[in-house]
Parts: structure tokens; C-alpha cells; sequence
């Protein structure tokens, strides 16, 4: 009796564990046949922007061979390669600005000067 017990519960286990990623697998749907469900307009735009998604890709994967040379965790070397690009985004905002101010101050002049 307890033997039946047993081999009963190692086929339900077996069923569940082999049976449950088999099922998994068969239902889910390829990545082209989820392509082929989009509408028209969607496919377009997806096969357009394809080699955009690629190509950040590539560039994401060296920028991290690139940080995992370091001594440091990836992480902290992203981290700080972010500072420095919001560092550097700060200071050509500032330019800019500057930049404009002067523009608008010669333009400024310049009216002044026209109307004398």
C-alpha cells in the first residue's frame, strides 16, 4: 500500500516537473508569430526602428565591456560615467545660455544704437 502511495507521488512529481515546461513551451508563441499578430502599421514601425534598437544594443554591450575592465564594480563606473555625462550636459546648457545672453545683449545694443 505504501509503495503505491509512493509511485503515485513520484508520477504526479514527474507529470508536474517534465509536463509543466513541456506545456509552457508548446503554448508560448515565437517571437515571429507575435511579429505576424501585429497590425500592419505596428510591423512597419518595428522593422524601421529594428536596426535603431540594434544598434543601441551593441553600443550598450560595449560600453560595458568597457566598464568591466575597470577595478571597480560596473555599477560604480556606470554611476560615474552618468555624472560626468550629466556634468558635462550642465556645462553646455551653461554655454548655451551664456551664449544666448550675449546674443541678445548685442542685439539689444545694436537696437539701441539704431534708434540714436
Amino acid at each position: 500500500m505504501r509503495t503505491i502511495t509512493w509511485v503515485k507521488m513520484a508520477a504526479a512529481g514527474g507529470i508536474m516537473c517534465i509536463g509543466g515546461p513541456a506545456l509552457i513551451y508548446y503554448v508560448t508563441p515565437t517571437e515571429e508569430q507575435l511579429f505576424l499578430k501585429y497590425n500592419p502599421e505596428l510591423q512597419k514601425r518595428s522593422l524601421e526602428r529594428r536596426k535603431e534598437k540594434q544598434e543601441d544594443f551593441d553600443n550598450f554591450v560595449t560600453r560595458l565591456k568597457e566598464y568591466s575592465k575597470s577595478d571597480k564594480p560596473v555599477w560604480t563606473v556606470w554611476e560615474q560615467e552618468a555624472e560626468k555625462q550629466r556634468q558635462l550636459g550642465v556645462q553646455k546648457e551653461l554655454d548655451r545660455r551664456r551664449e544666448a545672453a550675449a546674443e541678445a545683449e548685442a542685439r539689444r545694443l545694436e537696437m539701441r544704437s539704431s534708434l540714436r
